[in-house]
């Protein structure tokens, strides 16, 4: 299982603000360039967003469904593409001082990714998460408000 943390700036509920808005999943999770929500009630348990990745001149789409959700405390996701399979994505926030202590633990669960799971790819989960829980610190701390770009 590649489990990261990462101390973010800001309160729990400042951190859950930017979780719970599906238009900002691409902001923060690498791989999605954009994305955006199939059911309105996103991120309750249940809800769903649809997410484009895209390499070079390739894009596909891929669904995200929340799995589990607790407002400011928790949010469990199954992110799938279709034949990479799926993959189970928890997000634990708790309180840290004035900041954030994000946990974020993954791994996959059916398709090709579960089938080649190994060390060496959990050495690339690992690198994914660093950079995923960087750009949610960087994304949740930005004073203005304003989106980032991932170029």
């Amino acid at each position: 299982m590649a489990i990261r943390h990462q101390l973010i700036q800001r309160s729990p509920a400042a951190v859950w603000a930017v979780l719970a808005d599906p238009e900002r999943y691409g902001d923060w999770v690498v791989g999605p360039d954009k994305s955006s929500p199939i059911d309105r009630s996103w991120p309750e348990t249940g809800a769903r967003l649809r997410f484009t990745l895209r390499l070079g001149p390739w894009s596909g789409d891929g669904t995200t469904t929340v799995r589990h959700s607790e407002p400011c405390r928790e949010l469990e996701l199954e992110a799938s593409f279709k034949a990479l399979g799926s993959a189970r994505i928890f997000l634990q926030l708790r309180p840290w001082g004035t900041g954030t202590l994000a946990i974020c633990d993954e791994h996959p669960l059916r398709g090709l990714g579960g089938t080649l799971h190994n060390p060496a790819t959990e050495v690339l989960l690992q690198l994914r998460h660093r950079g995923m829980l960087a750009r949610l610190a960087k994304v949740v701390e930005q004073e203005d408000g304003v989106k980032v770009s991932h170029a």
